[in-house]
């Protein structure tokens, strides 16, 4: 315990004048064990021998027996993951931008025999090859690789460092950036930049809502018109089926009422009912002509006064002798060709009056 106690302080010392005189470590031997024949190793510790000046073993956890004078404890290492915190320091992006970082690095001794005898300090070695080696990755990157990159970042770092101190029995396990300080007129464009990525998204965003809320209300009109074709398309069918079931329903009717008409035709006295249905038919229709027609007959030529007084006459002249008295025959016959010339010159004024 004692002697644990020793080595420990001694190497408090050590680093506390390593720090003020700003040189590398060394090791002091006078915080190692001394001999006492029969030795207990601590648990995941390393103790290198050696044998009148010259490498013999290194001692397992546990007990050792060691010969007095002949040999003696040189190094003593930690078999333990170590932390160690890497000092901030300033290193150049590929576009030319200074950064101020600084990281945390654990490695773990895997050779007690290289990091005693190849390497004076393991731990200042890797700390200095960590620094250069994150300067050397940093110029390769941008400044917006930096930020978006750090684990690639780290994982590179930590294969340079392997590679460099397997010769000294030390493995790097993982190295992490703690913080990175930008300029400060670095760290406004990058706000500015920010600022103006969202104003950017946000534009986006609403351009895309524009446009989904119209093509929404296309769609919506779309298929509005659709359903609207449709009902007319149904209205339509249903209208026309209706029409067609009324004249088909007229037509059975008619044809019931000519199948009954006929019955009674075949009656007695049917012709004379008959006749006299078209007579009054006839009388009705005559009546109303001159009441429900809009029909007006003009002369083909109303310029010409000789021939309407002309034909005034005639048609007097026709009507005077229809009212002399005669036989009945006459008369009818008379009656019925002054009736067929006036139809007659009528239809003529009729078809004038249309070519006119």
């Amino acid at each position: 315990m004692l002697a644990r106690a020793a080595r420990g302080t001694g190497a408090l010392l050590l680093r506390g004048s390593a720090q003020v005189s700003g040189c590398a470590p060394r090791r002091a031997s006078s915080g190692l064990p001394r001999n006492t024949v029969v030795l207990f190793v601590p648990q995941q510790e390393a103790w290198v021998v050696e044998r009148m000046g010259r490498f013999h073993r290194i001692l397992e956890p546990g007990l050792n027996i060691l010969i007095p004078v002949l040999d003696r404890i040189r190094y003593v290492q930690s078999l333990k993951e170590i932390v160690i915190n890497v000092p901030e320091q300033s290193a150049v992006t590929l576009d030319n931008v200074t950064l101020q970082i600084d990281g945390v690095l654990y490695l773990r001794i895997m050779d007690p025999y290289k990091a005693s005898y190849g390497v004076e300090d393991p731990e200042y070695a890797v700390t200095q090859l960590a620094q250069t080696t994150m300067r050397s990755e940093l110029g390769k990157l941008s400044l917006d690789k930096v930020f978006r990159e750090r684990e690639s970042l780290n994982a590179s770092i930590v294969d340079a460092i392997n590679q460099a101190a397997d010769c000294w029995g030390i493995r790097c396990l993982r190295y992490e950036i703690k913080d990175i300080h930008v300029p400060p007129r670095v760290k406004e464009s990058m706000q500015m930049q920010v600022e103006a990525e969202r104003r950017k998204r946000a534009t986006v965003l609403e351009s895309e809502g524009t446009r989904e809320s119209a093509i929404n209300v296309a769609e919506g009109k779309k298929q509005a018109q659709i359903l609207a074709s449709e009902a007319e398309k149904a209205e339509q069918i249903n209208q026309a089926a209706g029409e067609a079931s009324a004249v088909l329903a007229k037509a059975k009717a008619k044809a019931e009422a000519i199948r009954i008409l006929a019955a009674a035709l075949t009656q007695h006295n049917g012709d004379a009912a008959a006749s006299l249905t078209v007579a009054e038919q006839y009388v009705n229709a005559f009546s109303k002509l001159a009441k429900d027609s809009n029909t007006i007959l003009l002369p083909s030529n109303p310029g010409d006064v000789t021939s309407m007084v002309a034909q005034a006459m005639g048609v007097y002249g026709a009507l005077t002798k229809a009212s002399v008295p005669g036989s009945q025959d006459s008369i009818s016959s008379g009656s019925s060709r002054d009736v067929q010339g006036t139809d007659a010159s009528l239809d003529e004024e009729l078809d004038r009056v249309k070519l006119s």
